[in-house]
């Protein structure tokens, strides 16, 4: 395993500096970017005001994204188990009538 580099991220106008093995780096910046602007987006809004705040309500928009995906993910996995396990039955079938 390779040495941890320091990487440096703005995120909503402030630097941090995290450590992260190199092949990590480039998924930690498209994180950061991409928390930075869910960050961006609701300080924008208005609506949500404190930089503690904005960090929860985009950790709590990023979260949901991530679960709805998931399940959606799931929701066409079982589709297409469930249209296989259809198919193999089928040619079961056929190979059955075949055999005899």
């Amino acid at each position: 395993m390779s040495q941890p580099l320091t990487v440096i991220l703005h995120i909503l106008d402030k630097e941090y500096r995290i450590a992260c093995p190199p092949e990590e780096r480039n998924n930690l910046e498209q994180a950061a970017r991409h928390l930075d602007n869910k960050m961006r987006e609701i300080r924008n809004s208005g609506k949500v005001i404190g930089v503690d705040r904005i960090a929860v309500m985009a950790a709590l928009n990023i979260s949901h994204e991530m679960l709805t995906g998931s399940h959606r993910q799931d929701v066409a996995l079982n589709d297409q188990q469930r249209q296989i396990n259809e198919l193999v039955a089928q040619l079961d079938q056929v190979l059955a009538r075949h055999q005899n």
